[in-house]
């Protein structure tokens, strides 16, 4: 391993983080990310197929001390990783690095919230306070979006996975309070493992968010391997074998290397207003800022056209079909569309059988079109056009620059908080301990005991 394998300064990052001094609005977007990230996961015990892999869970081994958001108690820290990720990514609403295309938080909370039960036994006693904890989180995004952000290609494999293991990763490690060649033997381990491609997403498959999951899972299993002192590659990055030769190749990441100590990463996340894709939100904030302006019905509808850079039309063009399931219904731009249309936004009760199996929505689903703009940047999600043309010939249009959610063009808190709300309800989560919840998580900068607030999450509190 050379001075110049960039998992060293990764590693460095990730033990250091507690000496570095962050801004009282990186603290504040913190504290909404972590909120933002729990409460998603807590409408994720209600996922389509949550049910079918929680059945299938105990069967991986039981009798850990590790709980699972909104589902309870009993398994070992790798498996509860693994259902806390697939809950938080499993219906499409955790926030977005839209420049590296990666979903950091599912991931890296997974693992965090398994580790933090590990180490606590259960009990809510972690011995991290919310500075602690807040400074561990942003080096571990740091790390996911570095590795993220090295990308030149469009997508190959599932980089909200795999980009997302080495900040799960970090994460395992510093909770452990492993030295610098544990953290690296870390990463070697969750490099190892690393795994997750696009043809789930492809295929629209309901093992796609479970992707993440697998990685989450990995990322606790690496950390064992370290502890015990089981040898792991070092130069996994760079080397002829490494993550810039296999997974994204022709990939640089000096330049996010450099940047490490100046630049704080969580700062350029994206929230989701919309459980879909995010590449159906650029299209989705069009639908309603037209529906605002001119008030028309969908009744009043011929046709709607998106004209967007190729990954839109990559990701999101999905014709609606009778037979599509809740999955794949989240990553299609013509039902997400229908749905925005006719009944204003899209929710999480929106992807129901009932939902799914409407008339009207199926009818006007078939009435819009996306088509390729040609951009060459292949990670781009904007500018997107969006053409309305109504039977009476009228055409409503309007242009996309920064799709809604994003730091450019951000919801208000009002708005976060709805959505957290709109989860817990989601959940049957009960409304004392969603207050509480809410109002501790907007001041986790000030509690002594992270464990304080995560107990609120809890199946306990579910009615």
């Amino acid at each position: 391993m050379t001075p110049e394998n960039p998992i060293i300064a990764l590693a460095n990052h990730s033990v250091n983080a507690q000496q570095r001094t962050l801004s009282d609005e990186t603290v504040s977007r913190t504290c909404m990310v972590l909120l933002d990230t729990v409460t998603v996961g807590i409408a994720g015990a209600n996922a389509s197929y949550a049910d079918a892999v929680h059945r299938i869970a105990p069967s991986w081994g039981m009798g850990g001390s590790c709980r699972v958001l909104g589902r309870g108690a009993g398994f070992p820290a790798p498996t509860a990783a693994f259902l806390n990720a697939y809950q938080i990514h499993g219906q499409e609403f955790d926030c977005v690095h839209e420049g590296a295309v990666v979903h950091p938080m599912a991931g890296i909370m997974a693992t965090t919230l398994a580790e933090l039960e590990r180490l606590s036994g259960g009990r809510n006693t972690t011995g991290i306070s919310g500075q602690q904890f807040i400074k561990a989180i942003n080096s571990a995004v740091d790390i996911a979006l570095a590795i993220g952000l090295s990308s030149t290609r469009g997508l190959l494999f599932f980089r909200p996975a795999t980009a997302s293991a080495f900040g799960a990763a970090a994460m395992a490690a510093q909770l452990r309070s492993y030295s610098l060649q544990q953290t690296i033997q870390t990463f070697g381990h969750v490099y190892s493992q690393l795994c997750g491609t696009m043809q789930a997403h492809t295929e629209g498959t309901a093992v796609l968010p479970m992707q993440i999951g697998f990685n989450a899972r990995n990322a606790v299993i690496a950390a064992d391997l370290a502890e015990a002192g089981i040898s792991a590659p070092e130069d996994i990055i760079n080397g002829p074998y490494g993550y810039l030769q296999l997974f994204e190749p022709d990939g640089n990441i000096t330049p996010l290397i450099e940047s490490l100590a100046a630049v704080t990463r969580l700062d350029q996340l994206s929230y989701k207003p919309f459980p879909t894709g995010r590449a159906t939100h650029g299209g989705l904030d069009a639908i309603q800022q037209l529906q605002n302006q001119h008030g028309f019905s969908a009744e009043q509808i011929a046709t709607v056209t998106l004209t967007a850079p190729p990954l839109i039309p990559r990701l999101v063009d999905r014709p609606f079909s009778k037979d599509m399931a809740p999955n794949t219904a989240r990553l299609s731009m013509q039902y997400t569309g229908a749905v925005a249309l006719i009944r204003g936004t899209v929710g999480l009760f929106d992807f129901s059988t009932e939902s799914l199996h409407d008339p009207a929505i199926a009818e006007l689903a078939n009435r819009i079109t996306i088509i390729d703009d040609g951009t060459e940047d292949p990670n781009a999600l904007q500018p997107q056009k969006l053409e309305i043309t109504l039977h009476s010939g009228e055409s409503l249009t309007t242009t996309v620059t920064n799709v809604y959610g994003s730091p450019s063009n951000p919801m208000d808190e009002a708005t976060h908080l709805a959505k957290a709300r709109h989860c817990c309800e989601f959940a049957g989560l009960s409304k004392d301990a969603t207050t509480t919840l809410i109002e501790e998580g907007l001041q986790l900068d000030s509690l002594h005991e992270i464990g304080d607030w995560l107990t609120h999450a809890w199946r306990e509190n579910i009615i």
